[in-house]
Order: C-alpha cells, then sequence, then structure tokens
C-alpha cells in the first residue's frame, strides 16, 4: 500500500527549504519580499510541487532535475492566491489559516507581492534551463511557454475572470465546466505534464498524464466546492460558505452535494483509469488522484 503521507512529507519538507532559499538567498529584506515570504510560507498542500515530482518519477524521472520547475509553480500558486483574496476580486480576510497578504500587510503590497512571485518565477526557470544542454534547453524554453500560457489570459487569469463575471448569474455545467478547468486545473495540468516533459517522457506517455492531470485538475476544484459548504474552516484555514453568499456557481449549487460528490467520484476514477499505461511507478499519482476528493482542507 502506497504511503501518500509520507511521500507528501518527504516532498514538502525540501521543497519549503528551496522556496525559502529562493526567497531570501543574496535579497535583501524589504517590505514586499517580508509580504512574499509571509504567503509562501505560510503552508499549504504543495500539491503543484508534488504532482511535478510524482510525474517526473512515473516517467523514470528525478527530483532534483525538476525541482526548480516544482517551485517556480508554486510561486505562481501563492500568486494567485493572494490576488484572488484582494478586496477587489474574492475579498478574503483569512488564507491557510492566518490573515491575508493585503490585511498582514495592505493592498499595495500584496498586489506588489504578487506580481513579485510571478515574476521570480519565471526568473528561476529562465535561469534552470540555460544550465542544462541543448535538448534539455529546448524541454525548458517549451515548459516556459506552457505555463506561461496555463497562468496567462488564456488559462487561469481567463477563469478567474469568468468566476467574477458570472457571480449571481445562472450558467451550464458546461460553462462551470470550463470556467473551472481554466482556473484551476490548467495549473494543476501544467504541473503533471511539465513535469513529465523535462524528464523525458514521451509523446504517448504525455498524453496519458495530460488526460490524468485533466480529471484531477477538475476533480480538486470540484472538492473545493463542497468543503466550502461542508468543511471545517478550522481544518481549512479559510471561512466556509463564502461561495453561496457571493452568489458564486459551484458544483453543489448546480448538481446538489451528492451530485457533486458523484461528480468528484467519476473524475478521480477517469484519472486512475488513464494510469493503468503505467507500472508501480505511477502509484504516487494514484494515490494523489484519491487525495484530491478525500482531503479535508
Amino acid at each position: 500500500m502506497f504511503d501518500l503521507k509520507s511521500y507528501l512529507k518527504a516532498v514538502r519538507d525540501p521543497v519549503d527549504e528551496r522556496l525559502q532559499h529562493y526567497l531570501t538567498v543574496e535579497s535583501p529584506v524589504t517590505r514586499v519580499s517580508q509580504a512574499m515570504t509571509y504567503s509562501v510560507m505560510a503552508g499549504g498542500k504543495r500539491l503543484r510541487p508534488v504532482l511535478c515530482f510524482a510525474a517526473a518519477e512515473t516517467v523514470g524521472g528525478s527530483r532534483e532535475t525538476v525541482f526548480p520547475l516544482a517551485c517556480a509553480l508554486e510561486f505562481i500558486h501563492t500568486y494567485s492566491l493572494i490576488h484572488d483574496d484582494l478586496p477587489a476580486m474574492d475579498n478574503d480576510d483569512k488564507r491557510r489559516g492566518k490573515p491575508t497578504c493585503h490585511v498582514q500587510f495592505d493592498e499595495a503590497t500584496a498586489i506588489l507581492a504578487g506580481d513579485a512571485l510571478l515574476t521570480l518565477a519565471f526568473e528561476i526557470l529562465a535561469a534552470a534551463g540555460t544550465r542544462c544542454g541543448l535538448e534539455e534547453q529546448r524541454r525548458w524554453l517549451l515548459a516556459i511557454a506552457q505555463i506561461a500560457s496555463a497562468a496567462g489570459f488564456k488559462g487561469m487569469i481567463e477563469g478567474q475572470m469568468r468566476d467574477m463575471a458570472f457571480e449571481g448569474k445562472v450558467i451550464s455545467k458546461g460553462e462551470l465546466e470550463s470556467l473551472h478547468r481554466l482556473k484551476t486545473g490548467k495549473m494543476i495540468q501544467i504541473s503533471v505534464s511539465t513535469g513529465a516533459l523535462l524528464s523525458g517522457a514521451s509523446k504517448r506517455q504525455q498524453q496519458v498524464l495530460h488526460t490524468y492531470a485533466e480529471n484531477i485538475g477538475l476533480a480538486f476544484q470540484v472538492a473545493d466546492d463542497i468543503l466550502n459548504v461542508k468543511g471545517d474552516p478550522e481544518r481549512l484555514g479559510k471561512s466556509t460558505g463564502t461561495d453561496q453568499i457571493r452568489g458564486k456557481n459551484t458544483y453543489p449549487s448546480l448538481l446538489g452535494l451528492s451530485g457533486a460528490e458523484s461528480f468528484a467520484g467519476q473524475l478521480v476514477n477517469n484519472a486512475l483509469k488513464a494510469l493503468d499505461a503505467f507500472d508501480n511507478k505511477a502509484d504516487s499519482l494514484r494515490a494523489i488522484a484519491r487525495y484530491v476528493v478525500e482531503r479535508n482542507r
């Protein structure tokens, strides 16, 4: 039986150390750097680095090869949370059990901290690409392009825009699925696909992992919607019931709570079926797929 708890700890601890290194080594301590460090080191599941490592290992790669990628993905994720929490967007006052960045510091500092984390991510990616051979450089360039697209106006940003634009409106299941595949799913999917790409995955392996990641990316958001209804705020580290208050479109509001839970289970089964193409090297990905819908935070 795969021990996911031990696996997650074995990933989180060194990732936290490397994130801290990127934020502090040879960097002046300023108000914006303090806000960056506050938000990044506030905790979190480190799901994107975990997926990046697991995908790399599934196709025979190593964690060390993709470490800069894993950290860059976490910086992009944290930037998106800082901005998502701002008064002009979701106006949340708690994240990971602590005051959100704009509450702890101020709104302008939070905006700049998010901007700085995004640009730091691409600094790390570009620097990593310069330290390898020509074939590996090509892979890094392709990974950078894919990440930029997933995080930009064709991906996560568009999803965030739709999420705000659709508040208070009734939309279809297809529109909701499209929204969440962009807002949440894109960066989860890219964490898997770029981890595999940089590890030399074949086209067939990349296709299979793409299917896996598309399904767990959407399942993660469905689970988030469910937790916003019935989760424990103390465990979640943020308020619950906020989706209904803001008139957001969610899977529980569209399908009912049991319908949303059933849909999440279906997505996980789709992801697990895709992994039939791999041997036990993909056990970490299998365990993560189950964790996505079984988690309580």
